[in-house]
Order: C-alpha cells, then sequence, then structure tokens
C-alpha cells in the first residue's frame, strides 16, 4: 500500500475493550509528564483531566458565531426534536440524564418528538458536542444560547442504551453525524450556501470551504491513536495536534481567538479575547492519551490475517509508508498529490492545504472507521486493497486481497 487518509463507522466496544482503554490510559498520562504545557504544578493526570473537559465540554466562546449570527438557538428551540437530531448523528450521553429521564426514555413518557425535550437534554448537558443554555422566559425553559465543541465530530457514544445513546467515546469519529445538513438550518445562509452544505452527507466535512469557496468534503478523522505522530491532518500541515486544534477552534468553530497561517496567506481573528491558547496544552495532552480501539474479539480471521501480514509487508508494498509502530511515515515524509488513490480529484484537497502534500494515514484502528481515503470512496478494506493493487499495478491476487483486508481488520 502507499499513501493516503483513511477514516469511519462507529461502532459499540465491549467491556473488556473499554477496561483496555482505561488500564492504557494510566501509562500515557505518565509519558506526558515530558510535554510540559501545565500549569505550575499540575500533575500529567491533570492536565489530561483538564483537557478532558475542554474536549468535551469548552465552545470557545463559539455561541458568537452559532447563536450570534447562525441563530441556531432559534431552531432547534423550536424545530428539533431529540428524533431528528438523533436523525442527523447527534448522540446523548446517557452518563448525563437522571435516573428518572432515563426510566421516561424507556417507557415513553419523555416525548421524543418535542423540541422541548431536546432543550431539556441541552440543558442537562448530555447531547454530545453541544452545549446549550437554558433559561427561564415566561415561565418556560427556553434556549438562548448555543456553541458546539470538538466532541461533537470527534466523538461518538456506544448505543448501549439505544441508538445514538449510550456511553461517550471519545476520538471515536462521528460518521453519523451530518454537520453540513445541520449547518443549514440555520436562517442566516443564503440558498446557494445552504445546498453545498446539505450535499456532503453523514460523515464528511469541508474545513476549508467557508474560507476558500470550493466544496470537497472528507472523512471526519478519528481523533485517537496520534501519540507520536507529528502531523496529525491528512495533508501534514502542523507538527503538533496543537496546530490543527487552534485553526478548527477559531475557523471552522468560531471561538475566540486567532489563527494565522502564512503559507496560506490566512489570518482570522474572532473577537477581542483569547479563548482558544490557554486550552490548547490541556486539549493535546488529553487528546494524545486516546488510544485506537482494539479489533473486537471475533471480527477477523486470524489465519488469513497472518498471510495478509506478508502481503502487506512484501507484494503489496504497503509497509514502505505505512511503518514502524504506528503505520506511518508521516513523521518524516509527505507524498505529493500523485501518490494518493484518490487523485487526481477536482477540487484537490491536498491543493487548498497548506503543505499541497498528503501524509500517510496511521492504521491502528483501521477496522473501526470506514469509509477509506480521505474522500470516503472506498467503503470496505477489501475495496481499499483493489484500489491499490489496480492504480499501483501490484499484481495482487483475490485471495491476497481478502487476506490483506483481514490483515488490516486485526490492527
Amino acid at each position: 500500500m502507499h499513501c493516503d487518509h483513511r477514516d469511519s463507522a462507529a461502532a459499540g466496544p465491549g467491556t473488556t475493550r473499554a477496561a483496555a482503554r482505561r488500564a492504557a490510559l494510566l501509562p500515557l498520562l505518565a509519558a506526558l509528564a515530558a510535554c510540559g504545557g501545565g500549569s505550575a504544578g499540575e500533575s500529567p493526570q491533570e492536565l489530561a483531566l483538564r483537557g478532558r473537559q475542554v474536549f468535551r465540554f469548552d465552545t470557545f466562546g463559539d455561541e458568537a458565531f452559532w447563536t450570534g449570527k447562525l441563530k441556531m438557538h432559534e431552531v432547534i428551540g423550536q424545530a428539533v426534536d431529540p428524533t431528528t437530531a438523533l436523525a442527523v448523528g447527534l448522540k446523548v450521553d446517557t452518563d448525563a440524564l437522571p435516573a428518572a429521564v432515563v426510566q421516561g426514555i424507556r417507557d415513553g413518557s419523555v416525548d421524543l418528538h418535542s423540541p422541548a425535550t431536546t432543550v431539556t437534554l441541552l440543558k442537562l448537558g448530555a447531547v454530545v458536542g453541544l452545549q446549550g443554555t437554558v433559561q427561564a422566559v415566561n415561565g418556560k425553559d427556553t434556549l438562548t444560547q448555543v456553541g458546539v465543541t470538538c466532541a461533537l465530530c470527534h466523538s461518538t457514544v456506544d448505543d448501549s442504551f439505544a441508538p445514538g445513546m449510550g456511553k461517550r467515546l471519545d476520538g471515536w469519529p462521528n460518521r453519523d453525524l451530518d454537520p453540513g445538513a445541520i449547518i443549514a438550518l440555520s436562517p442566516a445562509l443564503p440558498t446557494a450556501t445552504k445546498a453545498v452544505y446539505t450535499s456532503w452527507g453523514k460523515g464528511r466535512y469541508d474545513p476549508r470551504f467557508n474560507l476558500d469557496g470550493k466544496s470537497k468534503p472528507v472523512v471526519i478523522p478519528p481523533a485517537y491513536g496520534l501519540q507520536d505522530v507529528h502531523r496529525i491532518t491528512l495533508t501534514g500541515d502542523g507538527d503538533e495536534l496543537a496546530y490543527w486544534n487552534r485553526y478548527v477552534a477559531v475557523t471552522q468553530m468560531g471561538g475566540l481567538g486567532t489563527f494565522t497561517e502564512p503559507r496560506l496567506n490566512l489570518s482570522v481573528t474572532n473577537g477581542t479575547v483569547d479563548l482558544v491558547t490557554g486550552k490548547l496544552p490541556a486539549l493535546q495532552a488529553y487528546q494524545l492519551t486516546l488510544q485506537a480501539p482494539p479489533a473486537p474479539a471475533g471480527s477477523f480471521d486470524a489465519a488469513a490475517a497472518g498471510r495478509g501480514k506478508a502481503v502487506f509487508e512484501g507484494p503489496g508494498r504497503c509497509a514502505s509508508c505505512h511503518g514502524g509502530p504506528r503505520f506511518t511515515d508521516a513523521n518524516t515524509t509527505l507524498h505529493p498529490p500523485a501518490a494518493s488513490m484518490v487523485e487526481p480529484e477536482t477540487p484537490s484537497y491536498a491543493a487548498r492545504s497548506a503543505t499541497r502534500q498528503y501524509r500517510t494515514s496511521p492504521l491502528a484502528g483501521v477496522w473501526q472507521h470506514a469509509p477509506y481515503f480521505h474522500d470516503g470512496s472506498a467503503p470496505t478494506l477489501e475495496a481499499v486493497g483493489q484500489r491499490y493493487n489496480e492504480k499501483m499495478g501490484l499484481g495482487l491476487s483475490a485471495q491476497q486481497i481478502a487476506d490483506l483486508a483481514q490483515y488490516l481488520k486485526s490492527l
């Protein structure tokens, strides 16, 4: 295999995998001690825990955009019931729900077809990635402000209560989410702009459309498995997570702060205060604790995976780019658009980036986040292998491609 962005449909983990992730958290927190960035006297564990709060609940003041400009609080409060919210991929954190609400959902006494229920869920802080301010207006709970957090796109739930409802899975890309359809609900956008947003579909987002006016949505990437990977975007624009976190917080979420990128002749400042910079060290520290989920037991053929490993390291030529413990050469190498399994494309996603190149995506947890390539054009890992075989003239047999897919499913 060669290089491209591969990213993801959400799937619920078992108790064993969740416990394994929690156990893996401790040594990673200890490793953060060398990273610095915390407040005086703050331990690595405290820094990461503070970052978890930022990741899950901090809007960076982006209510100025989502409320002040897009008027999303009005749309949600008047027209978005929980059934509609779940249909566009929003998730509910059941750990945030009181027992009475959980029981009410079970027995049907909580109306999932009423926007007032959505307002209640926001008041409880139970809608993953959305933060709402709810105040009593004329004796009625009213949503007066709404903002978004990192968790909107980069968390999902395990569906342990119901589809779209369960315990949080931070770092898992929400491929059920339809960001474009959500944004297009805004009454402040012109019809032509809404049409672009609604064309993207679930699990896809273009983080440059609002800056250059071109539309080429990419699949929402995972935010896990990035420890020791220094180029974390699909085009390798920055050398650490904090670069992209700042980019997204300011230019996409509408957070209050500044992002400057001379390579793109880009400088964006929102507001007169900086609510982003001081939170970046903790946010990055937490994200670096997020481990790629191990493949579920029984989800792949072990014998075939063993044969596929030989294909990966041999005739498939995958290891030439997907090498090392993180299965990527991103720390040392970026690749030209011609090396992508998606290019040539119009518009070229790489051409709109700061590097104008692509990085090799890490493969740990690749089983979890179909579809693949940065445009999501390969629905399965078998399709990924076939694309490489055809484009690179590898001469792999159908059996070798099938075995290779089983190996990738095991990572």
